[in-house]
């Protein structure tokens, strides 16, 4: 039996990127994968591959910043299969800027992306869990940015700290109903955002196993939380970082 067999999910920001490669991993696992984002031309070109190998793949428009839409998709998804077991929530943007350079629209633009949307994805993603009796999985995507400082990630550095906790309340509130919620906390990966840092080779020096790591090493953090061998796990943190967040 594959680790993910007759488990509904929905991951966000699933067009490229760590987003891509969990959708991948969902699917190979045997997951019933909901893949969302706003950009639909790269979603669907993901969903066709994704049909192609034999995966049941689902994709939807979502605008993870929109509570009206994570309502509709959330409704929909438990219309069409009756379920919904697991709910990552991974999409997010990344802005360079300390204190002084950052606007505060920016400001308000990374917190509504990166964290707005996880309290979104939680809320009707556990409530749409427990009305159908589900022992649910919601993982969300924070960063070793939420575990360490930066002076040039300053926006990006509270969105995703303000996961890691988030994550922590959410598990408390939840545990009684069956839902687990995690975070996983990645360092920089090889993606295509990989392409805005600007000085990219400091981040390699930073990391103490000397490289980048994969989206996959992600995908397979997501896997485990969302199967049932992280069974008894609820509000712990995955740090894959290559030892990034240790020094």
């Amino acid at each position: 039996m594959k680790r993910l067999e007759n488990k509904i999910a929905i991951i966000t920001g699933a067009a490229q990127g760590l987003g891509e490669a969990i959708a991948r991993g969902y699917a190979k696992e045997g997951a019933t994968t909901v893949i969302t984002d706003i950009n639909l031309e790269k979603l669907e070109k993901v969903e066709s591959d994704l049909r192609d190998s034999g995966a049941e793949v689902f994709a939807i428009a979502l605008d993870v910043t929109s509570e009206a839409q994570w309502k509709d998709v959330v409704n929909e998804v438990v219309e069409k299969y009756g379920q919904l077991d697991i709910v990552v929530n991974n999409a997010g943007i990344g802005t360079h800027g300390n204190l002084e350079t950052t606007s505060f629209e920016s400001w308000k633009n990374v917190l509504n992306v990166n964290l707005d949307s996880v309290f979104l994805g939680t809320k009707y993603g556990a409530e749409a869990m427990h009305q159908k009796g589900n022992k649910g999985s919601i993982i969300n995507m924070s960063s070793v940015a939420g575990l360490v400082g930066d002076s040039e990630l300053v926006a990006y550095s509270a969105s995703k700290g303000g996961v890691r906790l988030f994550t922590k309340s959410a598990a408390l509130d939840l545990a009684k109903k069956g839902i687990r919620v995690n975070s996983i906390h990645p360092a920089y990966m090889n993606t295509e955002l990989m392409k805005l840092v600007p000085n990219p080779e400091d981040m390699l020096q930073a990391t103490p196993m000397g490289h980048f790591g994969d989206p996959d090493m992600i995908a397979q953090g997501a896997i485990y939380l969302g199967s049932e061998e992280s069974a008894y796990s609820t509000g712990s943190e995955l740090v894959i970082d290559g030892g990034f967040a240790a020094v």
